[in-house]
């Protein structure tokens, strides 16, 4: 069975330029090994260059994992890295009440915003699963 992909390629290469900091990583789903290259940057930038030529595995690995579903992670990523201090990624993913809570607390002090950067792909993953079965 085919499925639509959950991550854009794309974007993972274009995201891979901050790739020291483990962005790409964070947004295909590896968030301890984005907090290690984020500490680390990048294994002192050997694994950046390295990563390079894994982003097309890392991107299947995703799209295998991940359920493709009404809530696009590209979307939700770029809402959370650009906003996700105001909610707006959680407003987006239809969680109101904690968006609006991110929005009056710039997310929940930043720590909110850190935790998502760990688990936002389980949670749309969560939704999407949820709203696929209903």
């Amino acid at each position: 069975m085919d499925r639509q992909p959950t991550h854009n390629l794309a974007i993972g290469y274009l995201i891979w330029i901050f790739g020291f900091l483990g962005a790409h990583r964070f947004y295909y789903g590896k968030p301890i090994s984005g907090t290690i290259y984020f500490f680390t940057l990048g294994l002192l930038f050997i694994g950046w260059i390295v990563d390079l030529f894994l982003l097309p595995s890392m991107a299947r690995q995703a799209d295998i994992r991940f359920i493709p579903g009404p809530v696009d992670y590209t979307v939700a990523w770029i809402l959370l890295v650009f906003l996700g201090i105001f909610g707006v990624h959680r407003m987006y993913m239809g969680k109101w009440v904690t968006g609006i809570l991110y929005l009056l607390t710039a997310g929940l002090f930043g720590i909110g915003y850190i935790y998502d950067l760990w688990t936002i792909n389980d949670q749309i993953t969560l939704i999407n699963g949820t709203r696929r079965g209903a």
